[in-house]
């Protein structure tokens, strides 16, 4: 199969799947008021293929032409290369991720941290993947019950995605895994373990991909950012949109040939480390368009409100455009600084990613409240489309309502800003700041396992002769 189309992805996810939605069966993701938003968001890593080649688009000899985002890094250059594909398909999506980036990123992983049988059938399901072009969401992170306790100690074993019976072609599943990006509009999950295991935790020890249509496979679709949206009031939220579920397993069965972690419990742990290299590199690379929004619309609202040249403001916008930057170089230096790792797949600098991930998280809530700062009450007091659009009211906020700019353009970048900081995007983007990709304690967890404090150490002792 050569790359699909976006139509073709679209076409692709009418396969009866058990999706819930509000309290009922969705019966087509594709067509559904508030769904089809995600599904044409998620598109855009299908229609970027035809539309920059060079960049999305690879060959290879036995499989042909193949999307860019399987593309499996053997050099930096290939992973800066692939930062580059991440940064523009999330410009596409107006600064947040879409969709391949995530199911690419699971498959390095497994092709580096699994062995034997797991990593045969990964390699094949991996060239499966890239001639097929299909899309895969990823469900990692388990509903986990009882933080304080591990997977085998909790009092429903069923807290953590667990096997509960397997022969000798296939496994059988049952649990859930929660926070599934994508999982609605997929054609594929990938599930990976969430934590590290001990021998007690073998039965939970699993990963593997399943069809989205699988018999057993139910998904629970948030309702957050419900609800139809107009362009005038919501112009990124009407128009981009992820799904996130309760992803749950009720007796399914995986054939071996798609089992990458069969009760494996000390290779659970770096299954899920490897998968966060590459997945929080995905993340500072397709943060880097949201950056710009919040730095581009900084210095628009000052424009508009007439406010550009005040001292306070050029020094806010100074501090927008330093922290924007420094996540941007971060995310340049983990690639610059890659390395090869296991299977000659090569991942970024460890180090490097989790601290731009973490700069960016913690800066992104002072960024949206300089923002807010900068643009004014009218976020939350401005007017709606209905008033807008109506012939008789219209004029009245047109005269009240201009300022350095006209009315329109004021009111159209003020709508701008209260979508991705004030209204319920802006909670959304608020959060997913904090806890996507890891949280900020996890982060630092990261900082300090990956760096090697020896050298310093080394040199602070010669300099006091001890």
């Amino acid at each position: 199969m050569s790359l699909r189309t976006a139509q073709e992805y679209r076409d692709g996810l009418v396969d009866g799947r058990r999706v819930y939605y509000q309290g009922e069966r969705v019966p087509d993701v594709t067509t559904h008021p508030d769904l089809r938003a995600a599904v044409d968001h998620s598109a855009h890593c299908f229609s970027i293929a035809a539309d920059l080649p060079d960049l999305a688009v690879r060959k290879d000899t036995e499989i042909g032409d193949h999307s860019a985002f399987y593309h499996l890094p053997r050099t930096a250059a290939d992973l800066r290369a692939r930062g580059t594909l991440i940064e523009e398909v999330s410009r596409r999506g107006a600064g947040t991720i879409v969709l391949k980036e995530v199911g690419s990123d699971a498959l390095f992983a497994l092709l580096r941290a699994t062995e034997g049988d797991g990593l045969a059938h990964a390699r094949a399901y991996f060239d499966r993947c890239r001639r097929d072009d299909l899309a895969l969401a990823v469900a990692q992170t388990d509903v986990k019950g009882d933080r304080s306790l591990g997977p085998s100690q909790q009092a429903d074993p069923d807290l953590y995605l667990r096997i509960v019976d397997s022969d000798a072609d296939s496994i059988t599943v049952r649990g859930a895994k929660t926070h599934t990006s994508f999982s609605a509009n997929a054609d594929e999950i990938v599930v990976l373990p969430t934590r590290a295991m001990g021998p007690s935790d073998a039965d939970w020890a699993v990963s593997f991909a399943v069809p989205v249509d699988t018999p057993g496979l139910n998904l629970y679709v948030s309702p957050y950012l419900a609800g139809e949206r107009d362009g005038f009031g919501f112009p990124i939220s009407s128009r981009h949109k992820l799904l996130e579920s309760l992803t749950v397993f009720d007796d399914v069965r995986i054939p071996r040939d798609r089992v990458f972690l069969d009760r494996r419990p000390e290779l659970a742990g770096p299954l899920a480390i490897a998968f966060v290299d590459y997945h929080r590199f995905t993340a500072i690379n397709y943060k880097l368009p949201l950056l710009d929004l919040l730095v581009g619309a900084a210095h628009l609202v000052a424009d508009a409100n007439g406010i550009t040249r005040a001292g306070h403001v050029r020094d806010k916008i100074a501090r927008l455009v330093a922290w924007a930057e420094t996540v941007r170089g971060l995310a340049e230096l983990a690639a610059l600084r890659a390395r090869e790792g296991a299977q000659g797949v090569w991942l970024p600098d460890p180090l490097t990613v989790n601290i731009a991930k973490y700069t960016f998280a913690h800066g992104y809530h002072e960024a949206a409240a300089t923002l807010v700062d900068l643009a004014g009450g009218l976020l939350a007091t401005g007017p709606g489309v209905r008033d807008w659009e109506s012939p008789g009211i219209r004029p009245v906020l047109e005269k009240y309502y201009a300022a350095a700019v006209p009315a329109e353009q004021r009111l159209r970048i003020l709508n701008l800003v209260a979508d991705i900081t004030a209204r319920d995007y802006g909670g959304y983007q608020s959060v997913l700041a904090t806890h996507a990709e890891g949280s900020l304690e996890a982060e630092k967890m990261q900082i300090a396992r990956s760096f090697d404090a020896a050298p310093a150490i080394d040199y602070v002792r010669g300099l006091a002769g001890i």
